[in-house]
């Protein structure tokens, strides 16, 4: 091996190091978003049963929203790294060292699990009931007692959208 391919070799391992770092780093917050959501809706709900204020109940979507679609990117952005681990930078690292079998075989042996698809089914209905059903079931309750303010009404229609939206990209991630 030339000193020009180790120095390739150590870069390209570099790399991956660092992204394998971020991809942890990525999976333990992506992970904690859920715990924060139901503490969130927990919290929430209380308060709003709680209080003399019931339509604090809108807060809800707008909590899970935005945890929602953070998890999505976070989760988004897990899969791309291994994507472009498999893909990208186990090619190029062979190129570089002239090493014909496949590079980084985790990347690819934990995707041929038979259960894979059950567990993807699976979390994508955990996701959806966290970040979508519950906040649903919080609009639904405020309509059902709490629509003498047109503008309360109007920011509740405005959540409903946001979360049918939020909940086709769900979908639309989870078809990957």
């Amino acid at each position: 091996m030339t000193d020009r391919e180790r120095s390739t070799s150590a870069l390209l391992l570099a790399e991956y190091a660092q992204i394998k770092d971020e991809q942890r780093a990525r999976i333990g917050f992506r992970d904690n978003l859920l715990y924060l959501t139901l503490a969130a809706v927990t919290a929430v709900a209380a308060v709003a049963a709680q209080t003399d204020y019931p339509q604090l109940i809108l807060a809800l979507p707008v909590v899970c929203l935005v945890l929602g679609w953070t998890h999505l990117v976070n989760d988004e952005k897990i899969s791309a790294i291994g994507r472009y681990v498999r893909t990208e930078l186990a090619s190029r690292l062979a190129e570089a060292t002239n090493v014909e079998e496949p590079l980084f075989g985790w990347e690819t042996y934990h995707r041929s699990d038979d259960r894979r698809i059950s567990r993807k089914t699976t979390q994508t209905v955990v996701d959806l009931l966290a970040f979508l059903v519950t906040p649903f079931v919080a609009l639904i309750t405020f309509w059902c007692h709490s629509t003498d303010s047109a503008l309360l009404v109007a920011v509740s229609i405005v959540e409903a959208a946001g979360l049918v939206v939020l909940g086709v990209l769900f979908l639309q991630y989870a078809e990957r």
